[in-house]
């Protein structure tokens, strides 16, 4: 049956592809001179209409973020009391706190010293605040000694007080971060480098760590910061304010509660 491709010219742009799409499978139905008609009436009309180039963009970037969405919800779900409730992990603030903000940091990643004193601000001005810290070193060897130093200091000091001294001078400290920096920054805030350089080796910060990166495959992170704010992953330094709508949205359903 011979294929009259002149009524495409007039369909919409969806039609024509749904037409040409199908090819494949019922190939012997469009001859070479046919397809390539297809081809360039689709082509004739992308160009007389960029806009629906956009407007596909933008449709297929919707659909990503619900499918990613899903994805992350779904993730949350499963592994909630090892994002929140870890007994490896670092605990601030407001332990019965309404809402939890959980971070995953590398102590060499530059925007999380940007993003640094966002967290240091919003738990000082949100005292419903629960928020965790998770070791994440992505960016090296050197991130690795570090996020091991710290998981030792951890393990010195179950409160989180001392621990967000040494965190926070290691994170802002200029040049990399590696094992003597933060040992160096441990004995500054008044660790034991012995116990330090005992419990490096040990299970349990092997554990920790590892935990800490199945976490993130199963979230989908692949870089830092990275947050976790009821039922929201949040990728990147966004900023105190973004921060502060995720928390109010855990909290009460809005972004201003």
């Amino acid at each position: 049956m011979k294929l009259n491709l002149m009524p495409l010219a007039a369909l919409p742009l969806a039609i024509a592809l749904a037409a040409f799409a199908a090819a494949p499978a019922r190939a012997q139905s469009f001859a070479p001179d046919q397809k390539s008609e297809i081809e360039k009436i689709v082509r004739e009309y992308l160009l007389s209409h960029p806009e629906l180039l956009q407007e596909a963009m933008a449709e297929l970037d919707k659909r990503q973020n619900a499918a990613d969405a899903e994805k992350h919800l779904a993730a949350i779900k499963n592994n909630a009391t090892a994002i929140f409730s870890s007994p490896r992990q670092v605990n601030l603030g407001n332990l019965q706190g309404d809402v939890v903000m959980v971070e995953f940091f590398d102590y060499n990643c530059a925007f999380c010293k940007r993003a640094m004193s966002d967290m240091l601000d919003l738990l000082k001005s949100d005292s419903k605040l629960k928020v965790v810290l998770k070791e994440f070193p992505v960016l090296g060897e050197g991130s690795m000694q570090a996020a091991q130093v710290a998981v030792a200091v951890r393990m010195q000091d179950k409160t989180g007080k001392k621990y967000i001294d040494f965190h926070t001078k290691l994170l802002s400290g200029r040049g990399p971060a590696d094992k003597a920096r933060a040992l160096a920054v441990a004995k500054e805030v008044g660790f034991d480098l012995a116990r330090i350089e005992k419990d490096i080796a040990s299970d349990e910060v092997k554990a920790t760590l590892e935990e800490s990166f199945k976490l993130a495959e199963a979230l989908g992170l692949n870089g830092t910061p990275s947050y976790v704010v009821g039922q929201d992953v949040v990728v990147g330094a966004v900023g105190i304010g973004a921060l502060k709508e995720k928390v109010n949205t855990a909290r009460c359903g809005k972004a201003t509660c």
